[in-house]
């Protein structure tokens, strides 16, 4: 199918056109033919008023629960719902049952790729089971298409492991990547801790069990040498120690979940699981301390963390609920939020850019001749997002039922498309 978009403000750093308002004409084998005034004939016409196009966006974490939690979510939903969301490529964590840990493990999670608009990207696990013990064989992994490695949702608390992971990694120029969490420092907490979770009587999580984490892993990658990125960090002290790591040469990089970007703990005074996430809400100070590194460039990737729950695993007491929220359908409502610190082409290098180079991934171009992978979207369109616009097969999310402002039109990839139901 081909397609024209109309009039669409190209934001695109590497691209000629960057900045400009341009028609794209995309023909039937997904090629970018023209970029410029003409509008040929197209089997889809995209226009709106404040119409903009990017390249493709890129979620360096994301949890589709599939095998073993299917009822959750599974590839199918996931992919819908990240390409509901703009997103033409996603690293999946391993957390699955079994996880990812072997060559056949990573090649299900592949097997939809020929036929899906959103790639799929196998992060493969560090350890068996992801319980921080044995190595996996992670040189046939990386064979089998692992972009990364990680024991995902789990920090790689064995420090031995961490050390001998940096060391082998170096094989092949691997990405070694870690959740920063003192899993003992954390244990039955549910928030972060402070004020409000003594008011609340909830055990609390200490911004210390992460910054302590993060001090032990880059003292180990002084030491050892390779690469190593810090997956959901959520404190400035942690911010501070990346950047002054990365001042010091060191190949570090990290990322921020959008729920951290946006929501304080404050808003679980009601009690609401969907608000339990880890690493927990902090606060508001926090926040804008995060946002200023984003801006100073101190953290590289922003991420959806989308972790889906069913019913049974989120309407239980506070504590006794699982961690976690959905996040991709919603990313660009929420990422437009942060727009009055930070600049909209600076926010979109964060999902465009920066994961793809961090991953070694190929860049895609907005340019005459190249395959495109684009994501459309309009930052003044408003939406509800209800169970009936919802992708995905859970509905965690304490955005259901609300009108939000912002919304990607559609993604086009893979000789594809995928528009929302609204466009």
């Amino acid at each position: 199918m081909s397609i024209l978009i109309k009039s669409a403000l190209i934001l695109a750093p590497g691209s000629p056109h960057h900045r400009k308002k341009k028609n794209i004409f995309i023909s039937d084998a997904g090629v970018i033919k023209h970029i410029g005034k003409d509008t040929p004939d197209a089997t889809r016409i995209v226009e709106g008023k404040n119409l903009m196009v990017s390249i493709g966006w890129f979620d360096m974490r994301a949890n589709f629960n599939d095998p073993g939690n299917e009822h959750k979510e599974d590839l199918e939903s996931g992919l819908k719902t990240a390409a509901a969301g703009g997103f033409t490529g996603v690293a999946l964590l391993p957390n699955t049952k079994p996880c990812i840990e072997t060559k056949n493990d990573v090649s299900y999670l592949t097997s939809k790729n020929k036929q899906s608009i959103t790639q799929v990207y196998p992060l493969g696990a560090v350890t068996k089971g992801c319980k921080g013990e044995d190595l996996t064989e992670m040189l046939d992994l990386h064979a089998a298409g692992a972009v990364a490695f990680t024991d995902g949702e789990k920090s790689i608390w064995n420090t031995d492991i961490l050390l001998k992971s940096l060391l082998y990694l170096q094989k092949f120029d691997g990405l070694l990547i870690n959740k920063p969490e003192d899993k003992y420092l954390t244990a039955f907490g549910t928030m972060n801790e402070g004020v409000t979770s003594t008011w609340l009587g909830l055990k609390g999580m200490p911004g210390i069990a992460e910054e302590i984490m993060v001090k032990r892993d880059i003292e180990l990658l002084k030491y050892a040498g390779g690469r190593l990125h810090f997956s959901n960090i959520s404190t400035t002290k942690s911010a501070d120690k990346i950047a002054r790591a990365k001042k010091k040469g060191l190949n570090v990089t990290c990322d921020v979940a959008i729920p951290n970007l946006i929501f304080d703990e404050t808003l679980l005074a009601d009690y609401d699981t969907n608000y339990k996430v880890n690493p927990p809400l902090r606060t508001k100070t926090e926040i804008k301390a995060l946002i200023k590194a984003l801006t100073k460039g101190e953290i590289d990737v922003i991420v959806s963390s989308h972790t889906p729950q069913d019913e049974e695993s989120k309407k239980l007491e506070f504590d006794m609920a699982e961690f976690g929220m959905l996040g991709l359908q919603t990313f660009f409502p929420l990422l437009l939020r942060l727009v009055n610190g930070i600049t909209l082409e600076s926010l979109l290098e964060k999902i465009t850019v920066n994961p793809r180079r961090i991953l070694g991934l190929p860049m895609p171009q907005i340019t005459e001749g190249e395959k495109a992978e684009l994501t459309i979207f309009d930052p003044t369109v408003e939406w509800t997002y209800d169970e009936k616009v919802n992708y995905s097969k859970s509905v965690n999310s304490p955005l259901l039922g609300q009108k939000l402002k912002g919304m990607t039109l559609g993604v086009v990839n893979n000789c594809r498309s995928f528009f929302n139901r609204l466009q």
